[in-house]
């Protein structure tokens, strides 16, 4: 991309890479046309809107989980598993400290497991369409039921959850559950769901590949055939009914969009296409009017679990359900729950834009753009240019609704071999993440202790990812946990730094204003023809308001250290309302709480940061 060159005014220099709290989602960001930001190439013309949430995501079986066994398919018995009562007050007390203000429980909804609560009324699964021996929980089978795995006393699961949610907002918190609107289990079955709730199809019309009121695809006249090679235990073990014989007869649709008996191995074979009356196999024909039943039936599922307190809906893979059900949805259960927040997981930039007004959602992830972007920098293969085109093109207009984040439990670990190797990358691209625009970041429990995710644990493999399909231990975060503690008793002196680092970082992204509320103005032009500064390894940029103005900058360099002198443009000195002629100025790095400096000249380690604060002499 052809850039302009600005002609610097006065310098500053830097160095390496502190923080209270807030939350709030609210609507849509506005924009509003100022004179001069429009044409400038460094900077555009929307307003932030302060949505600067601190998510964080935990998978609540393996949270609290204090066995280390770590056996390949072990049982819960022998791998042990997290329940709603290990995150415990201290827990969220801890996390608060941490700058959190949001809390996404993952795995919450019951969900095909090879676990067995026949005991207790909830039917076995058949393993031939099962992925783990704990299972996906993106396979629900019932919505209206939390797992009993994460229960101390399975029969009272649904009262452990609803403390563990009391024990959330006492401390000030909010929290997110995740919401499967695209398929579920081929078990699907609710035991859980209230009086005069008819399940999903049970009114079907099984002769029918497609009608506009069934709520499943069917293929009339043909049985499932279970992938061949399905071996969810490995080859020496069987899971329960295990046999390849799993009777579906008529088959349904895959998840992911197939509509064959016959499922591939890598297809979401486990689950069946929910039907929101678009007919895939006719041209995609839809059938909005009247309101089809699955959309009636899924936002009764979601004021459900509103009227039970829970505070936002982090919505799987939402591009996969026409964007006019969410339209229709989403103001249905705001009448019910106003505040409450939904977050997409969306993969297809040409549609933010539409998923956000057309669709009303709240947040959007940002994966394609700026995950992937930071990726490439902290793995030494990419340039900042990905970033500039984040906040000038993918997001443009609407950067306060894009959730930041570098993992979750479908990416894998920063530390992880398959990553960077090194948790430390993540302290860069972490700033750019908490600090490039007003809207929430997150990150995934382990993260700010450099958990690298090691092992096979079962049918998740050596993959630089966190099971979700498995019991197990956690072993780096299993050293913050510390017995139940939490205190972070077992950490290494660099681990203890590194989540010291988040610490500072989240609770400033909520403490200042001008990360909140601020506008950005790109610094990359004003100092690409200086010695010292190399536009591949370092990014910097400005925050402000008229009551705080901040410089950011970071190096992705894993081995060069830079010093450089960085130059602020005469248009960004205007916007910010300053006058490097007239004023003189102290710039005081807060993220690192160094003492304030009568310049800005500091020095960039490798993998290090810098928030300045410029104040002007008094």
């Amino acid at each position: 991309m052809q850039r302009k060159l600005l002609l610097p005014a006065a310098a500053l220099t830097l160095g390496l890479a502190s923080f209270t709290l807030l939350s709030r989602p609210s609507a849509l960001l506005s924009v509003e046309p100022l004179t001069g930001l429009a044409a400038d190439p460094n900077t555009t013309d929307e307003v932030p809107q302060d949505h600067k949430l601190v998510v964080y995501q935990l998978m609540v079986r393996l949270f609290g989980n204090q066995k280390t066994l770590n056996k390949p398919h072990g049982t819960a018995a022998e791998n042990g598993v997290g329940k709603f009562n290990d995150v415990t007050d201290t827990a969220l007390q801890e996390l608060k400290k941490l700058g959190v203000t949001h809390v996404w429980y993952t795995g919450i909804l019951e969900h095909a497991t090879m676990a067995d609560y026949s005991k207790i009324g909830i039917p076995l699964d058949d393993a031939d369409v099962v992925k783990g021996r704990a299972g996906s929980p993106y396979a629900v089978k019932d919505y209206y039921d939390v797992d009993p795995d994460l229960a101390v006393d399975p029969k009272k699961r649904l009262q452990e959850f609803e403390a563990l949610v009391k024990r959330t907002h006492g401390h000030g918190l909010k929290l997110f559950i995740d919401f499967i609107p695209n398929h579920v289990a081929r078990s699907y079955k609710s035991d859980a769901k209230p009086a005069g709730v008819v399940d999903l199809g049970e009114k079907d019309d099984k002769t029918k590949a497609f009608a506009p009121r069934n709520n499943f695809y069917y293929l009339p006249g043909k049985s499932l055939v279970v992938p061949k090679g399905n071996d969810p235990l490995g080859a020496a073990l069987k899971g329960p009914k295990e046999d390849q014989k799993y009777q579906e007869t008529p088959a349904k649709a895959t998840g992911n969009d197939v509509f064959s008996e016959a499922p591939k191995l890598d297809d979401w074979f486990e689950t069946v296409k929910l039907n929101y009356g678009v007919d895939y196999q006719n041209g995609r024909k839809t059938y909005f009017e009247p309101v089809p039943d699955t959309w009636l039936k899924m936002r009764d599922i979601l004021v459900y679990w509103a009227q039970k307190d829970v505070d936002g809906f982090r919505c799987d893979v939402a591009e996969m359900v026409p964007v006019e059900f969410w339209a229709w949805v989403i103001p249905e259960v705001k009448k019910v729950k106003p505040e409450v927040i939904f977050l997409a997981e969306a993969y297809d930039p040409k549609q933010y834009k539409r998923y956000l007004t057309e669709g009303k959602f709240d947040f959007l992830y940002d994966k394609v753009g700026l995950y992937d972007g930071l990726r490439r920098l902290m793995r030494g293969e990419g340039t900042t240019e990905d970033i500039n085109k984040v906040w000038s093109q993918e997001s443009r207009g609407f950067s306060s609704n894009m959730l930041r984040f570098l993992e979750n439990h479908d990416e894998q670990r920063i530390a992880s071999k398959d990553f960077a190797g090194n948790a430390q990358a993540a302290i860069p691209a972490m700033t750019v993440s908490a600090t490039l625009g007003s809207g929430p970041v997150m990150l995934y429990f382990g993260q700010e202790v450099g958990e690298p995710g090691r092992g096979a644990e079962g049918f998740s493999g050596e993959d630089g990812r966190t099971t979700i399909f498995d019991y197990w231990g956690v072993p780096e975060h299993q050293k913050w946990l510390n017995g139940g503690k939490f205190d972070g008793g077992k950490l290494s002196q660099q681990q203890k730094q590194l989540r010291d680092f988040y610490g500072r970082l989240l609770n400033l992204s909520t403490s200042s204003e001008a990360i909140r509320r601020g506008r950005f103005y790109e610094l990359q032009d004003a100092n690409n023809l200086s010695s010292s500064f190399n536009q591949r390894d370092l990014y910097c940029y400005l925050r402000y308001t008229d009551k705080q103005r901040l410089l950011v900058i970071v190096n992705f360099s894993a081995t060069q250290t830079y010093v450089p002198t960085l130059q602020i443009p005469p248009a960004a000195w205007k916007l910010m309302g300053l006058d490097p002629l007239r004023q003189q100025f102290t710039y005081t790095d807060i993220l690192n709480n160094r003492p304030a400096t009568g310049s800005a000249r500091l020095t960039l380690a490798p993998f290090s940061a810098a928030v300045l604060e410029i104040e002007p002499k008094k």
